[in-house]
């Protein structure tokens, strides 16, 4: 069994808390594009309240542990590692709580070749506990807006987790896929779910979009976040996103390993 103690020290060896590769200079654009409302870091999620630049800041600081300090502009940035333990001691909970009410959990991930993984272990275990495990509008394709132009993208499913690949790809089932931040896919999978007359998830787990858009359409929401990523604590502030952990979301698969054992565990749930 992992101790909070040998995670503690996993999540610093690794990087997903401590000194991470996110700079100061890319959380802090971050910030200053969601105060502007852009759709490129909103992640599908439309603010109750006005979020200026120095609101972030203090909210990230609160929320991540990173730097309050408005003069500190440049190198890297930090996530305290006991946020990180304290949000997936409630990221299990959440689960566990899933798995008491039998309910349908929908996994998707904008990171697939970082964090599917991570996602997998958890979709296994629900399902073997008795959750549902969703898996609608497989083969779909979504039209999402990228730094390229317009690009059609195709929905896929691997180890029940949900993700995306250039509508192109001959690799259906493998564990690559394309980067996105985008609300659409959850959007697309949702309508998909409802025009078939299935069943709508009661929980979403993820990453950007996928949980800031569930949570914007009043899904409970749980999942992953960079400092980079300040709509998934914004959404979690204002009462969209149910838990946001705070890590890393872009180190080493393997990485994430420990972490979803460590889950798994505190829900009472390993296999």
């Amino acid at each position: 069994m992992l101790t909070t103690g040998a995670l503690r020290a996993h999540l610093l060896a690794a990087r997903l808390a401590g000194p991470v590769a996110t700079s100061r200079e890319s959380s802090l654009r971050a910030y200053r594009l969601f105060a502007a409302r852009d759709p490129r870091v909103t992640l599908g999620l439309a603010p109750e309240r006005s979020w200026r630049e120095a609101d972030l800041l203090r909210l990230m600081a609160v929320s991540c542990g990173v730097s309050a300090d408005a003069r500190y502009v440049t190198g890297p940035d930090v996530i305290d590692p006991d946020r990180t333990l304290a949000a997936l001691d409630a990221f299990a909970r959440r689960l566990s709580a899933a798995v008491a009410r039998g309910a349908a959990v929908l996994f998707g991930t904008g990171h697939p070749d970082r964090l599917l993984g991570f996602y997998g272990e958890l979709a296994d275990a629900l399902s073997t506990a008795g959750c549902e495990v969703l898996m609608p509008a497989q083969g779909r394709c979504v039209d999402i807006a990228t730094r390229f132009g317009l690009r059609t993208y195709r929905l896929d499913y691997v180890r029940g987790v949900a993700l995306v690949r250039e509508a192109g790809a001959r690799c259906a089932g493998s564990e690559t896929g394309a980067h996105s931040h985008s609300p659409l896919p959850v959007r697309v999978v949702l309508e998909a779910a409802a025009a078939a007359g299935g069943r709508l998830p009661d929980l979403v787990v993820g990453d950007h979009g996928w949980i800031c858009g569930a949570g914007q359409l009043g899904i409970e929401a749980i999942g992953l976040a960079d400092t980079g990523d300040p709509a998934v604590f914004v959404g979690e502030a204002e009462g969209r996103v149910r838990v946001a952990v705070p890590l890393d979301d872009a180190a080493r698969s393997l990485s994430y390993r420990p972490l979803a054992r460590y889950v798994l565990n505190r829900a009472c749930l390993s296999q």
